[in-house]
This record gives structure tokens, sequence and C-alpha cells, in this order.
């Protein structure tokens, strides 16, 4: 399966333009069976999807995992997972996470071409001890969880370094996928995004989608994993 993390800075691009559809298009192009956003709703207000309901419904191919807890939200804290129409959702949850500014992460179990996986979406703190506890509380409820499943956790991280703070905690029992520098989109030059699969996965491929929508629809260029599992 190919799964996808994406910052879609409220759809609001490099060109300081509001298109919903260049969004889109992105995911199109991906093609992932999970994709993992950040900043998928306003960030004031009622927090509205920055994409319509109807666009993405009707011309993107993907469901939301309803993991939004104010109605006209496309995810918690800005967080959304978006699936393939045919992935089947087995249950979800969005995640509180300790924090100075409001934070949170989003957990949903399915089942993609009949394999059940975990997979957690998040966007960490800009304070690095804030991402610390972030990364910990996320860790916390994993193991809590009384069924334990292949898991998959992507998102902005907001980590300049390349293997420490959370990306040490992640690191120690999952595996960081090798997807490259994705911010600034224009130029990219950190890996603020990450992906991180459990041992029961392996990744077979990884990078960077740098079309050339890629890098006017957001500050961030997507990510991306193919991932299969472990006999």
């Amino acid at each position: 399966m190919i799964v996808a993390s994406y910052n879609i800075r409220r759809r609001s691009g490099s060109t300081a333009q509001r298109r919903p559809d260049r969004i889109l298009s992105v995911l199109a192009e991906l093609g992932a069976d999970v994709i993992a956003l950040q900043e998928a709703d306003r960030r004031f207000g009622p927090r509205l999807s920055a994409i319509p309901f109807p666009m993405i419904e009707d011309r993107s191919g993907y469901k939301p995992v309803p993991v939004a807890i104010r109605s006209q939200s496309l995810g918690w804290h800005g967080n959304a997972l978006l699936v393939k129409k045919d992935v089947e959702i087995l249950d979800f949850a969005a995640l509180h996470l300790p924090a100075i500014e409001p934070r949170g992460a989003v957990i949903a179990d399915l089942r993609v071409d009949g394999i059940e996986i975990r997979v957690i979406g998040l966007h960490l703190d800009l304070s690095g001890l804030w991402r610390r506890r972030q990364s910990a509380a996320i860790l916390h409820h994993l193991a809590a969880q009384p069924r334990r499943l292949p898991t998959i956790m992507m998102g902005d991280t907001n980590e300049w370094s390349r293997g420490n703070g959370c990306l040490r905690d992640f690191g120690a029992h999952h595996t960081i996928a090798p997807t490259g520098p994705s911010f600034h989109a224009r130029m990219p030059v950190a890996m603020l995004d990450r992906i991180f699969v459990s041992p029961e996965l392996k990744v077979i491929g990884a990078g960077t989608h740098a079309s050339a929508t890629a890098r006017v629809a957001s500050d961030h260029l997507p990510i991306w994993a193919q991932v299969v599992g472990v006999d």
C-alpha cells in the first residue's frame, strides 16, 4: 500500500492563493491509499474545512475519516485522514496532546486490501520540549491499546534535526521512511514531514512528491512511502 502525508497550509499555496483545486490535483497525483493532512481546517471561527466537502467527495476519489469534533471541520486541530473509497474504516478517534497552543492527533484503524493497519496523523509543536511531550503521549496511547496492529505514524513533526528530539522517540521502535526534504516547497531543505512504520511493516519505497503543482499548492511538499507486511 502507499501512504502519504501533506501539510496543505489551509490550501493557501506559495502564491498566497486559496486554491483547493490544486490540493486535489496533488492528491490525485499521489494516488495513495491513505493520506494524512495537516492544516486541513481554517484556523479561526467555526474551523471550516479548507477543502469543501463536495469537492472531496466528487473530485478526489477519497473519503474523510470522520475524526472531526466540529461539524464543518475536516479534522481535529487541522489533522485529517483521507482514504480511498474502497478502504474500510474500522475505528477512529481524535487524540488530545499536551501543548501550549492547541495541538492534536488523529488515529484510525483501517482495512486496506484485506490488511488491517493503524494510522496516526500528527502535527507537532514548534517547541522541542513540547514535541517530546507530544511524541510521548502518542506512543503511550499506542502502547495502551488492547489490540495491536501494524502501525503507521505520519505528519509534520516540525523537527529540524536529522535524528534527535521527537525523531529519536519515534525511531526507537519504528522505522523512519527515507522520504527526503519537504520544506520549503519551492526549494526544499528541511525534513519536517516524516513517516514512521512499526516493525510489522517494511518500507520498500519512499520519497517527496515535487510536481509543478505541488511546488505552488502549499509551502510543504507531500511525502509518501510504499509499505508491505513483513512475513
